[in-house]
Parts: structure tokens; sequence; C-alpha cells
């Protein structure tokens, strides 16, 4: 049994705005980044939130997107690009347009992963961005 059903079917899923992946996929991504620090510290809730944002902010999910790139499949490409290139009406107040843009991307990604049940590939790209080395500087 799933913790929260999921009653779409992929076509229906692909009939969504990108946006709509991005929603869910913001919190998809910062449950499992929370979910991370509590397994793997033994900050305090204050210390857990600062350290949560610097991993769910823009800039950082924009960088994650870039390095993510070279091992996504021509599915997951297409859903970024589609994710990038969809209009929003508000902007990041600590990122560039440019920034705010690919992270919408990364959003939509794991979004769209997490609603079409491709947990394995989700999980995939979740644990890959945690052991990268460069993910901790932030």
């Amino acid at each position: 049994m799933e913790l929260i059903e999921r009653k779409r079917s992929i076509e229906e899923v692909m009939q969504m705005s990108p946006l709509t992946w991005a929603y869910v996929g913001d919190s998809v991504y910062e449950q499992y980044i929370r979910t991370h620090l509590v397994n793997t510290t033994r900050l305090k809730p204050h210390e857990l939130h600062i350290k949560a944002i610097k991993y769910v902010k823009a800039k950082a999910q924009a960088d994650i997107l870039q390095k993510l790139e070279k091992i996504l499949t021509e599915e997951e490409k297409d859903i970024v690009r589609r994710g990038r290139n969809t209009q929003t009406y508000h902007t990041a107040k600590n990122a560039s347009v440019q920034e705010y843009m690919y992270s919408t991307a990364f959003e939509a990604l794991i979004g769209y992963l997490y609603l079409i049940k491709q947990d394995a590939r989700l999980s995939e790209i979740l644990n890959k961005i945690i052991e990268w080395k460069h993910w901790r500087n932030y």
C-alpha cells in the first residue's frame, strides 16, 4: 500500500502543466532532503531548517540539474525542457531568472517521476545527488 496514493495515469500526467509537476516535485524533493538530514545528522530543528534551505534553494537546484543532465534519459530531458520553458509568473527573491527556470525544470522532473510512479528512477536520481561531493558545499 502506498502512503500517498497517486491516481493519475501516465497519459493524464503527461497532459498536466509542467508547473503542476514542479509544484509536486518541490514538495517531494524537500521531504527527501529533510528526511535525509534527520537520518544523517543530530541537528536541532532550526539547524535542520537552515541546512535544508541550502539544498532546496533555486541556485542549488539549478546546479544539480546541470550536473544531472548527463545521466538523464531522452524522455527525462524532454520533461526538463518543458519545465524550463514553462512561463512562470513568479520570480525567486534570491536567484536569477535563469536559475529559477532551471530550478523549476528540476522540480518538474522530480514531480513528474513521482507522479508516474517511477520510484526506482526517482530514488536513483535523489541518491545520486546526495553522493556528489559539491552538494555538501552549499
